[in-house]
Protein backbone atom coordinates (compact mmCIF):
# COMPACT_ATOMS: atom_id res chain seq x y z
CA UNK A 1 0.00 0.00 0.00
CA UNK A 2 1.59 3.69 -0.75
CA UNK A 3 2.32 6.00 1.57
CA UNK A 4 -0.33 8.64 -0.54
CA UNK A 5 -3.30 5.89 0.26
CA UNK A 6 -2.33 5.77 4.13
CA UNK A 7 -2.00 9.72 4.43
CA UNK A 8 -5.51 9.93 2.35
CA UNK A 9 -7.74 7.96 5.14
CA UNK A 10 -6.49 10.04 7.53
CA UNK A 11 -8.46 13.16 7.23
CA UNK A 12 -11.76 10.95 6.70
CA UNK A 13 -11.19 9.53 9.79
CA UNK A 14 -10.37 12.53 11.62
CA UNK A 15 -14.19 13.64 10.22
CA UNK A 16 -15.53 10.92 11.38
CA UNK A 17 -13.99 11.07 14.82
CA UNK A 18 -14.86 14.85 15.50
CA UNK A 19 -18.38 14.24 14.38
CA UNK A 20 -18.93 11.47 16.84
CA UNK A 21 -17.29 14.23 19.41
CA UNK A 22 -19.87 17.06 18.68
CA UNK A 23 -22.32 14.05 18.69
CA UNK A 24 -21.36 13.02 21.82
CA UNK A 25 -20.82 16.48 23.41
CA UNK A 26 -24.59 17.43 22.35
CA UNK A 27 -25.62 14.33 23.76
CA UNK A 28 -23.80 15.40 27.45
CA UNK A 29 -25.23 18.68 26.82
CA UNK A 30 -28.44 18.16 26.00
CA UNK A 31 -28.90 15.87 29.19
CA UNK A 32 -27.21 18.86 31.54
CA UNK A 33 -29.25 20.99 29.64
CA UNK A 34 -32.79 18.68 30.28
CA UNK A 35 -31.39 17.82 34.34
CA UNK A 36 -30.83 21.91 34.23
CA UNK A 37 -34.74 22.42 33.09
CA UNK A 38 -35.85 19.75 35.44
CA UNK A 39 -34.27 21.05 38.44
CA UNK A 40 -34.96 24.52 37.69
CA UNK A 41 -38.23 26.50 39.54
CA UNK A 42 -41.04 27.23 37.47
CA UNK A 43 -41.26 31.12 36.63
CA UNK A 44 -43.91 31.88 39.54
CA UNK A 45 -43.65 35.34 40.10
CA UNK A 46 -47.34 35.64 42.26
CA UNK A 47 -48.74 34.34 45.42
CA UNK A 48 -51.53 31.95 44.84
CA UNK A 49 -50.90 30.75 41.27
CA UNK A 50 -52.69 27.60 40.07
CA UNK A 51 -53.13 26.11 36.84
CA UNK A 52 -56.32 23.91 36.03
CA UNK A 53 -55.93 20.89 34.06
CA UNK A 54 -59.10 20.21 32.67
CA UNK A 55 -60.21 16.68 31.93
CA UNK A 56 -59.16 15.21 28.40
CA UNK A 57 -56.02 17.88 28.76
CA UNK A 58 -52.75 16.33 27.24
CA UNK A 59 -49.42 16.61 28.37
CA UNK A 60 -48.56 18.86 25.27
CA UNK A 61 -51.97 20.83 26.42
CA UNK A 62 -50.32 21.74 29.29
CA UNK A 63 -47.28 22.68 28.39
CA UNK A 64 -48.89 25.22 25.83
CA UNK A 65 -50.40 26.70 28.78
CA UNK A 66 -47.05 26.83 31.14
CA UNK A 67 -45.42 28.32 27.72
CA UNK A 68 -48.68 31.00 27.44
CA UNK A 69 -48.43 32.31 31.03
CA UNK A 70 -44.47 32.49 30.97
CA UNK A 71 -44.05 30.10 33.58
CA UNK A 72 -41.92 28.06 31.57
CA UNK A 73 -39.91 28.62 28.62
CA UNK A 74 -38.57 25.02 27.85
CA UNK A 75 -39.06 22.72 24.94
CA UNK A 76 -41.79 20.43 25.08
CA UNK A 77 -39.46 17.80 24.05
CA UNK A 78 -37.84 18.24 27.99
CA UNK A 79 -41.50 18.19 29.30
CA UNK A 80 -42.33 14.60 27.26
CA UNK A 81 -38.42 13.39 28.23
CA UNK A 82 -39.52 14.59 31.99
CA UNK A 83 -42.55 12.93 31.89
CA UNK A 84 -41.14 9.58 30.31
CA UNK A 85 -38.73 9.72 32.98
CA UNK A 86 -41.15 9.74 35.65
CA UNK A 87 -43.16 7.28 34.01
CA UNK A 88 -46.13 9.74 33.90
CA UNK A 89 -47.58 9.47 30.36
CA UNK A 90 -51.16 8.94 30.40
CA UNK A 91 -51.19 9.24 34.18
CA UNK A 92 -51.70 13.38 34.71
CA UNK A 93 -54.58 13.76 36.68
CA UNK A 94 -57.20 16.13 35.93
CA UNK A 95 -57.53 18.82 38.18
CA UNK A 96 -56.20 22.43 40.23
CA UNK A 97 -52.91 22.14 40.70
CA UNK A 98 -51.11 25.20 43.21
CA UNK A 99 -48.00 26.23 41.09
CA UNK A 100 -45.98 27.67 44.45
CA UNK A 101 -42.46 29.77 44.52
CA UNK A 102 -39.05 27.05 43.93
CA UNK A 103 -41.65 24.96 42.25
CA UNK A 104 -39.41 22.73 39.52
CA UNK A 105 -41.25 20.71 36.55
CA UNK A 106 -40.62 17.50 38.62
CA UNK A 107 -42.58 18.63 41.43
CA UNK A 108 -45.59 19.66 39.57
CA UNK A 109 -45.26 16.33 37.24
CA UNK A 110 -45.32 14.13 40.48
CA UNK A 111 -47.99 16.59 41.54
CA UNK A 112 -49.84 15.84 38.90
CA UNK A 113 -49.82 12.37 38.73
CA UNK A 114 -50.55 12.19 42.20
CA UNK A 115 -53.88 13.99 42.01
CA UNK A 116 -52.37 16.08 44.61
CA UNK A 117 -54.64 18.77 43.92
CA UNK A 118 -54.75 22.37 45.18
CA UNK A 119 -57.30 22.75 48.74
CA UNK A 120 -58.39 25.32 50.26
CA UNK A 121 -59.34 25.83 53.74
CA UNK A 122 -63.67 26.67 54.59
CA UNK A 123 -63.36 27.68 58.71
CA UNK A 124 -67.20 27.65 60.13
CA UNK A 125 -66.50 30.34 63.46
CA UNK A 126 -68.04 29.21 66.52
CA UNK A 127 -70.82 31.29 67.74
CA UNK A 128 -71.95 31.88 63.68
CA UNK A 129 -75.81 31.97 62.86
CA UNK A 130 -76.68 29.98 59.90
CA UNK A 131 -77.61 32.99 58.20
CA UNK A 132 -73.24 34.20 58.80
CA UNK A 133 -72.20 30.57 57.41
CA UNK A 134 -74.49 31.05 54.31
CA UNK A 135 -73.45 34.65 53.20
CA UNK A 136 -69.69 33.35 54.11
CA UNK A 137 -69.77 30.45 51.66
CA UNK A 138 -71.04 32.31 48.75
CA UNK A 139 -67.53 34.32 49.50
CA UNK A 140 -65.59 31.52 49.44
CA UNK A 141 -62.92 30.96 45.91
CA UNK A 142 -63.66 28.53 43.34
CA UNK A 143 -66.17 27.17 45.80
CA UNK A 144 -69.96 26.09 43.34
CA UNK A 145 -72.61 27.60 44.88
CA UNK A 146 -75.78 24.87 44.57
CA UNK A 147 -77.25 25.78 47.56
CA UNK A 148 -76.90 30.19 47.71
CA UNK A 149 -80.66 30.35 45.93
CA UNK A 150 -82.78 27.37 48.34
CA UNK A 151 -84.40 28.70 51.34
CA UNK A 152 -83.75 26.20 54.37
CA UNK A 153 -86.38 23.85 54.59
CA UNK A 154 -85.19 22.97 50.72
CA UNK A 155 -81.41 23.15 51.74
CA UNK A 156 -81.89 20.36 54.09
CA UNK A 157 -83.52 18.18 52.43
CA UNK A 158 -80.33 18.45 49.52
CA UNK A 159 -78.32 17.52 52.15
CA UNK A 160 -79.93 14.56 53.60
CA UNK A 161 -81.58 15.98 56.36
CA UNK A 162 -85.10 16.75 56.10
CA UNK A 163 -87.46 18.20 58.18
CA UNK A 164 -84.56 19.39 60.37
CA UNK A 165 -84.35 22.89 61.64
CA UNK A 166 -81.14 24.45 59.98
CA UNK A 167 -79.85 26.56 62.92
CA UNK A 168 -76.86 24.64 64.78
CA UNK A 169 -76.53 21.70 62.55
CA UNK A 170 -73.10 22.35 61.79
CA UNK A 171 -70.07 21.86 63.62
CA UNK A 172 -67.93 24.99 63.88
CA UNK A 173 -64.52 23.68 62.03
CA UNK A 174 -62.30 23.79 59.16
CA UNK A 175 -62.88 21.81 55.89
CA UNK A 176 -60.91 21.07 53.12
CA UNK A 177 -62.20 21.48 49.74
CA UNK A 178 -60.97 21.50 46.31
CA UNK A 179 -62.55 23.75 42.94
CA UNK A 180 -65.64 21.32 42.14
CA UNK A 181 -66.65 21.24 44.99
CA UNK A 182 -69.89 23.21 46.33
CA UNK A 183 -71.00 24.60 49.14
CA UNK A 184 -73.85 21.93 49.44
CA UNK A 185 -70.68 19.52 50.01
CA UNK A 186 -69.18 21.75 52.93
CA UNK A 187 -72.69 21.85 54.54
CA UNK A 188 -72.87 17.67 54.08
CA UNK A 189 -69.21 17.85 55.96
CA UNK A 190 -70.27 20.10 58.13
CA UNK A 191 -73.93 18.58 59.57
CA UNK A 192 -72.17 15.30 59.77
CA UNK A 193 -69.41 16.45 61.64
CA UNK A 194 -72.07 17.73 64.30
CA UNK A 195 -74.28 14.62 64.40
CA UNK A 196 -71.09 12.33 65.26
CA UNK A 197 -69.73 14.96 67.70
CA UNK A 198 -73.33 15.02 69.52
CA UNK A 199 -73.50 11.44 69.04
CA UNK A 200 -70.28 11.45 70.48
CA UNK A 201 -70.84 13.26 73.47
CA UNK A 202 -74.13 12.47 74.39
CA UNK A 203 -73.73 9.22 76.49
CA UNK A 204 -71.08 10.52 78.71
CA UNK A 205 -72.99 13.43 79.29
CA UNK A 206 -74.03 14.28 83.49
CA UNK A 207 -76.85 12.08 83.43
CA UNK A 208 -78.75 14.22 86.00
CA UNK A 209 -79.49 17.04 83.39
CA UNK A 210 -82.78 18.27 82.39
CA UNK A 211 -82.21 17.54 78.79
CA UNK A 212 -84.09 14.49 77.26
CA UNK A 213 -82.32 14.69 74.03
CA UNK A 214 -78.69 15.42 72.34
CA UNK A 215 -80.85 18.51 70.41
CA UNK A 216 -82.23 19.93 73.94
CA UNK A 217 -77.94 19.76 74.67
CA UNK A 218 -77.75 21.45 71.44
CA UNK A 219 -80.04 24.44 71.87
CA UNK A 220 -78.26 24.82 75.33
CA UNK A 221 -74.84 25.17 73.90
CA UNK A 222 -75.69 27.46 71.23
CA UNK A 223 -76.63 29.59 74.51
CA UNK A 224 -73.56 28.84 76.28
CA UNK A 225 -71.85 29.93 72.79
CA UNK A 226 -73.48 33.38 72.88
CA UNK A 227 -72.84 34.03 76.04
CA UNK A 228 -69.17 33.75 75.91
CA UNK A 229 -66.04 33.01 74.33
CA UNK A 230 -64.22 32.33 77.54
CA UNK A 231 -63.11 28.72 78.16
CA UNK A 232 -63.29 29.55 81.93
CA UNK A 233 -66.62 30.48 82.11
CA UNK A 234 -68.85 28.19 79.82
CA UNK A 235 -69.01 25.47 82.25
CA UNK A 236 -70.17 27.85 84.76
CA UNK A 237 -72.45 29.61 82.41
CA UNK A 238 -74.16 26.25 81.74
CA UNK A 239 -74.75 25.03 85.18
CA UNK A 240 -76.77 28.49 85.98
CA UNK A 241 -78.98 27.69 82.87
CA UNK A 242 -79.07 24.20 83.97
CA UNK A 243 -80.14 25.18 87.76
CA UNK A 244 -82.48 27.90 86.23
CA UNK A 245 -84.23 24.82 84.14
CA UNK A 246 -84.41 22.50 87.34
CA UNK A 247 -86.05 25.28 89.46
CA UNK A 248 -88.86 26.29 86.76
CA UNK A 249 -86.56 30.20 86.38
CA UNK A 250 -87.12 31.69 83.60
CA UNK A 251 -83.53 31.60 81.93
CA UNK A 252 -83.52 35.72 81.05
CA UNK A 253 -80.73 35.57 78.62
CA UNK A 254 -80.50 37.99 76.00
CA UNK A 255 -79.20 36.17 72.89
CA UNK A 256 -82.28 34.45 72.58
CA UNK A 257 -84.15 37.42 72.54
CA UNK A 258 -81.57 39.28 69.67
CA UNK A 259 -82.60 35.96 67.77
CA UNK A 260 -85.84 36.13 68.16
CA UNK A 261 -85.94 40.06 66.69
CA UNK A 262 -84.31 39.18 63.76
CA UNK A 263 -83.52 41.65 61.52
CA UNK A 264 -85.31 43.96 64.08
CA UNK A 265 -82.21 43.81 66.31
CA UNK A 266 -80.16 47.12 65.43
CA UNK A 267 -77.17 46.37 67.50
CA UNK A 268 -79.25 46.87 70.80
CA UNK A 269 -81.97 45.76 73.31
CA UNK A 270 -84.63 47.96 75.09
CA UNK A 271 -86.73 47.37 78.23
CA UNK A 272 -89.75 46.77 75.60
CA UNK A 273 -88.00 43.83 73.29
CA UNK A 274 -87.67 41.82 76.95
CA UNK A 275 -91.53 41.84 76.99
CA UNK A 276 -92.32 41.69 73.40
CA UNK A 277 -92.86 37.66 72.86
CA UNK A 278 -91.42 35.60 70.25
CA UNK A 279 -90.56 31.99 70.85
CA UNK A 280 -87.11 33.20 71.67
CA UNK A 281 -87.71 35.87 74.33
CA UNK A 282 -86.37 33.45 77.77
CA UNK A 283 -87.50 36.92 79.37
CA UNK A 284 -91.56 35.83 78.47
CA UNK A 285 -90.98 32.37 78.01
CA UNK A 286 -89.92 28.95 80.29
CA UNK A 287 -87.50 26.31 79.30
CA UNK A 288 -85.06 26.48 76.63
CA UNK A 289 -85.86 28.01 73.04
CA UNK A 290 -87.00 26.04 69.93
CA UNK A 291 -84.35 25.90 68.04
CA UNK A 292 -80.53 26.52 68.75
CA UNK A 293 -79.59 30.26 68.29
CA UNK A 294 -76.00 29.43 66.48
CA UNK A 295 -73.62 27.11 65.72
CA UNK A 296 -71.50 25.88 68.77
CA UNK A 297 -68.08 24.48 68.46
CA UNK A 298 -66.89 21.50 70.57
CA UNK A 299 -66.23 23.05 73.89
CA UNK A 300 -69.55 24.52 74.51
CA UNK A 301 -70.90 21.25 73.26
CA UNK A 302 -69.16 19.72 76.26
CA UNK A 303 -69.57 22.60 78.33
CA UNK A 304 -73.30 22.23 78.22
CA UNK A 305 -73.66 18.51 78.97
CA UNK A 306 -71.00 18.66 81.61
CA UNK A 307 -72.11 22.04 83.70
CA UNK A 308 -69.92 23.36 86.41
CA UNK A 309 -72.14 22.44 90.47
CA UNK A 310 -72.81 25.32 92.39
CA UNK A 311 -75.05 27.58 93.64
CA UNK A 312 -75.04 30.74 90.90
CA UNK A 313 -78.44 31.52 89.42
CA UNK A 314 -77.35 35.21 87.62
CA UNK A 315 -74.45 36.35 85.98
CA UNK A 316 -73.53 40.04 84.29
CA UNK A 317 -70.91 41.18 81.50
CA UNK A 318 -67.77 42.96 83.01
CA UNK A 319 -67.26 44.82 80.12
CA UNK A 320 -63.96 42.77 79.69
CA UNK A 321 -65.14 39.71 78.19
CA UNK A 322 -65.84 38.46 81.28
CA UNK A 323 -68.76 38.08 83.90
CA UNK A 324 -69.78 38.30 87.37
CA UNK A 325 -71.93 35.89 88.86
CA UNK A 326 -74.29 36.11 91.91
CA UNK A 327 -76.47 33.51 94.14
CA UNK A 328 -79.14 36.13 95.35
CA UNK A 329 -81.09 38.21 93.05
CA UNK A 330 -80.11 40.99 95.42
CA UNK A 331 -76.34 40.79 94.63
CA UNK A 332 -77.23 40.36 91.32
CA UNK A 333 -78.89 43.74 91.18
CA UNK A 334 -75.41 45.38 92.96
CA UNK A 335 -73.71 43.93 89.87
CA UNK A 336 -76.02 45.06 87.52
CA UNK A 337 -76.04 48.61 88.61
CA UNK A 338 -72.05 48.75 89.32
CA UNK A 339 -71.09 47.41 86.11
CA UNK A 340 -74.07 48.04 83.98
CA UNK A 341 -75.07 50.92 84.87
CA UNK A 342 -71.41 52.31 86.13
CA UNK A 343 -72.87 52.69 89.78
CA UNK A 344 -70.69 51.03 91.82
CA UNK A 345 -71.08 51.68 95.73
Amino acid sequence: MSRNKIYGRAPWRIMVLLALLAIAAGVVYGWFDFARFARTPLNVTTANESIDVARGNSLKDIVRMLRERGLSAASPLYWRLLAEQMHAVGKLHAGEYALNSGMTPRDLIANMTAGKVLQRNFTIVDGWSVRDLRQALTQAEHLRQDGADLDEEALMQKIGAPGEAAEGRFLPETYAYVKGDSDLDILKRAHAAMSKTLDSLWPERDKSLPLATPYDALILASIVEKETGRADERARIAGVFIRRLNMHMLLQTDPTVIYGMGDRYAGNIHRSDLTTDTPYNTYTRTGLPPTPIALPGKPALWAAMHPAAGDELYFVARGDGGHVFSRTLEEHNRHVACYQLKRCQ
